[in-house]
């Protein structure tokens, strides 16, 4: 893996999920483990159901597991209580979703802003984070405009820059391009990757998108509630459009 550190950024132990079903108990996964290094781009992959968004979730500490634990630079997070979770979050970890969740009544740039705002930053400061994202993002022009007003591609780049703003060493992104056409979400694959080589930024993305998985340093498959390396794309499962230049290698969702 080139130029990626060995510095372990997160380490998943033994992670398990279950819910309740009416009168049964689901296992959703079970033993999971998964080590993720500092600058290092990983993709997480497998069908509808399997538990992707969740184990996403668990290694953001949206959610908490039904067994093992999540260390965070050597920290057990699981242990912590809602709000110093929540204020780690908000610090350390970018979260990037399939639909972009801005605000309607605020500008591109007022969105980026919100985040440092929670986070405590001065308007002034958090200004100027936000502008240098934007700009950094190709919307110079747009960051005055409002959600609404911007394509699928430049609201999604600004939830990009809002996930940013305050320089997390993680970015964790579920179906990112999920909602744009493959014009638009290659760019936005291309762009991760260069986020990702310029900052130096950990990379979790759950995807259906055989391209951009093919973009990342390794590919995990969640199947039969196990984590697996996934070395080829199954024959019965339908390729992404525009990916025949790249090898195949993981399934559809």
């Amino acid at each position: 893996m080139n130029n990626v550190a060995d510095a372990v950024l997160v380490h998943a132990l033994g992670i398990g999920k279950t819910f309740d079903n009416g009168p049964q108990r689901v296992e959703l996964f079970k033993d999971v483990e998964l080590i993720l290094r500092r600058g290092e781009r990983l993709a997480i992959v497998g069908a509808s159901g399997a538990g992707k968004s969740t184990l996403l979730h668990i290694l953001g500490a949206l959610d908490r597991p039904s067994s093992g634990k999540v260390l965070h630079g050597g920290q057990d997070v699981m242990h912590w209580d809602e709000r110093r979770l929540a204020g780690f979050r908000n610090r350390h970890i970018g979260f990037v979703f399939q639909f972009h969740y801005l605000l309607p009544e605020f500008s591109a740039l007022e969105n980026v802003m919100m985040a440092a705002f929670i986070a405590g930053i001065p308007r002034k400061e958090a200004e100027q984070k936000a502008t240098h994202l934007l700009t950094r993002l190709g919307l110079t022009e747009r960051m005055r405009h409002r959600p609404n007003e911007l394509s699928g591609g430049e609201q999604q780049r600004v939830a990009v820059a809002r996930a940013l703003v305050l320089e997390p060493q993680l970015l964790l992104a579920d179906e990112p391009s999920g909602n744009l056409d493959t014009r638009t979400g290659r760019r936005l694959h291309e762009l991760l990757v260069e986020l990702n080589e310029q900052l130096e930024l950990a990379m979790v993305v759950v995807t259906h998108n055989q391209e951009l998985a093919a973009m990342m340093h390794r590919t995990l498959i969640l199947a039969d509630g196990q984590l697996k390396v996934q070395a080829h794309w199954p024959e019965h499962l339908p390729e992404s459009p525009g990916s025949h230049h790249r090898p195949a290698q993981v399934p559809d969702r």
